[in-house]
């Protein structure tokens, strides 16, 4: 059995936000639902899928030539990022999306949905680390972030 639902969060391989999806009952009940990335369907649901498609054009790159210009511009720079350490370079707590979202605007950079930021493994300890950045559909990029010791 199938079950409709309406993505509210994007989930790699099935969406975006406001798209309308078909998934098996205990992947949407077990998986999807508890924790808030999508909402079952309904017929009065479109008001909610056209609000969330309105959200998502606002934050998104329009074109992919405006992508790819914001790609060359990250991939050309390396974010810094200052973290507590202890004495062997291991971090108290990780470098999270959100902290490398705005070192990149800190650093002059463009604003970026930490949604969007993929970390492979998480980052506690310091060094350096490359981090994958969606941007548009089509266009991608990869980040380079330095983790050092704060003062």
């Amino acid at each position: 059995m199938t079950t409709k639902l309406i993505l509210t969060h994007e989930v790699t391989g099935l969406g975006e936000p406001g798209d309308v999806i078909e998934v098996k009952d205990g992947y949407a009940r077990n998986y999807l639902v508890p924790r808030g990335l999508a909402t079952t369907w309904t017929k009065g649901a479109e008001k909610q899928v056209a609000a969330i498609r309105g959200a998502r054009s606002k934050r998104a790159i329009a074109t992919a030539a405006d992508a790819a210009a914001v790609r060359d511009k990250l991939e050309a720079t390396t974010v810094r990022i200052s973290a507590r350490a202890g004495e062997s370079g291991r971090l108290f707590g990780a470098v999270t999306t959100s902290d490398i979202a705005a070192a990149v605007s800190s650093a002059g950079g463009p604003t970026l949905d930490r949604r969007k930021i993929e970390v492979p493994a998480p980052i506690k300890t310091l060094g350096s680390f490359r981090v994958h950045v969606r941007l548009h559909a089509d266009v991608s990029a990869d980040l380079d972030v330095e983790v050092v010791p704060s003062a």
